[in-house]
């Protein structure tokens, strides 16, 4: 049976998290410690004014709007990853 995350390697994936930060981008790495992404964006879904499943749904549609060539994320964190390709843009 294979690794599930690593069938998303070089992916874009999303991070949820257990706060109300989600990531997005490629998934280049995986440690025992954490994810890594490039092309990403850490977003804040208390910002703006689309609720978060509205933000991955434009974001799945119009591309990741990137604010970090390379993030690393605690798999501490991070209670969900998926493709990006994964998210229902009809909402």
């Amino acid at each position: 049976m294979s690794d599930p995350l690593k069938r998303m390697l070089n992916e874009p994936v999303v991070l949820d998290t257990d706060t109300p930060i989600v990531y997005i981008g490629t998934l280049v790495e995986i440690t025992d410690r954490a994810f890594v992404l490039t092309d990403a964006d850490m977003h804040d879904c208390r910002d703006g004014h689309a609720n978060k499943e509205r933000y991955l749904a434009d974001a799945n549609r119009d591309g990741v709007p990137v604010n970090r060539r390379e993030v690393v994320v605690m798999r501490s964190v991070v209670i969900s990853v998926s493709r990006l390709a994964d998210i229902v843009t009809e909402l």
